[in-house]
């Protein structure tokens, strides 16, 4: 049995050698495998934690600079709200001063309106005492008129030697031809001149045929 033993024992070296040179093999791509990942990895896992590090350090003071650049601060907002309540306040103003300046307008028309009411009402009374006055005075120099035909001829050319040659003149425009014939022949030779001169000047305005 002494002697089996030793036949099985080297017999069996050469597969334990085997073994432990695959194992030794194995172990040996198993490190140089690791020590790629290693030094493939290492420089990606140090990217991501200085970005990760830049991250924690810039993010912050980058979203509160776009805070703070788009939102306007409270002193902003006061003025610009305080600028809002002038300009409301200023057209509340002005729309005030409209309506007053409207309203006088207004009253101006109707102040206007009531004067050329007054005026035309004015004009209608003038022009109706006016036709009353010179109906009056038409009515007035007919009668005198007629009181000087009647009078004597020598009583009535003393009067017309006194008046003006311009009323004179009229007064026996009207007046029948033979009655002013006889004044006209009581009067003195400078006045009946002067009276015929004015006659004759208003008769030369007549149409003629």
């Amino acid at each position: 049995m002494t002697a089996k033993n030793p036949k099985a024992k080297k017999e069996k070296k050469p597969g334990r050698s085997r073994s432990r040179a695959l194992l030794l093999l194995s172990l040996l791509l198993i490190g140089s495998a690791l020590v790629r990942l290693g030094m493939e990895a290492g420089p990606a896992i140090a990217r991501e934690v200085s970005n990760l590090q830049n991250g924690e350090g810039e993010a912050p003071n980058h979203s509160g600079r776009m805070q703070t650049e788009g939102m306007p601060s409270s002193a902003e907002l006061q003025a610009m709200l305080a600028a809002f309540q002038e300009r409301e306040t200023a057209l509340e103003a002005r729309e005030a001063e409209i309506e007053d300046r409207m309203k006088a307008l207004e009253i101006a028309d109707e102040a206007i309106d009531r004067k050329l009411a007054a005026l035309e009402l004015a004009e209608e009374e003038l022009r109706t005492t006016l036709a009353m006055a010179d109906g009056a005075t038409e009515a007035d120099v007919d009668r005198l008129t007629t009181v000087y035909e009647q009078m004597k001829p020598k009583e009535s050319a003393a009067l017309f030697e006194e008046m003006d040659p311009n009323f004179a003149a009229g007064f026996l425009a009207r007046m029948r031809p033979e009655a002013a014939a006889g004044i006209m022949a009581g009067l003195s030779p400078e006045a009946a001149y002067t009276i015929s001169v004015v006659m004759a000047g208003r008769n030369s305005g007549v149409p003629k045929e």
